[in-house]
């Protein structure tokens, strides 16, 4: 089951993504399926099936964000997270062998599109690394094994 937990700063950006499905993008794909419409022949009329499809995902991303939106927990940063690692937290990591990964944890919905340095807080390596601190070692389950890390930084974006 997926964490139902959310930043301030992911929650905005969905909030703005329906708003403008709702407000601007489906008004104006609507006209362009109403004009098709009215030339008549629709079976071999490329801007009525293309605009068509295009309604129909507009409305089920409208939908899924529709149910999702209220349904989700918005976490804020709080100056009890300082020094360890939780939901929202900027953190650097390093193995043995020098490999270093900077990433920061944070809801399921929110590791796509443009977020290439969130992981989800439902993956291994996030659920490995709460609640430990700066110099902390921690083990990930990988299915290649196991694999050690090392906290190299924490740190939160605060006032989002």
């Amino acid at each position: 089951m997926k964490t139902k937990l959310i930043t301030r700063e992911g929650y905005n950006k969905l909030k703005a993504e329906h708003d403008y499905l709702w407000n601007e993008k489906r008004p104006e794909v609507t006209k362009i399926v109403t004009w098709a419409a009215s030339l008549g022949d629709r079976s071999e009329n490329a801007d009525y099936t293309f605009n068509k499809r295009l309604l129909r995902q507009i409305d089920r991303r409208v939908r899924f964000l529709r149910k999702f939106l209220p349904d989700v927990t918005i976490v804020d940063y709080a100056p009890q997270q300082e020094g360890k690692v939780f939901f929202g937290a900027w953190v650097e990591i390093e193995n043995e062998a020098g490999e270093v990964k900077k990433f920061r944890i944070v809801g399921p919905e929110e590791i796509y599109g443009d977020a290439k340095d969130y992981i989800s807080i439902d993956s291994p390596m996030a659920r490995a690394l709460l609640k430990k601190e700066v110099d902390d070692e921690f083990v990930v389950k990988t299915p290649e094994g196991e694999k050690e890390w090392f906290v190299n930084s924490i740190s939160y974006q605060q006032g989002e």
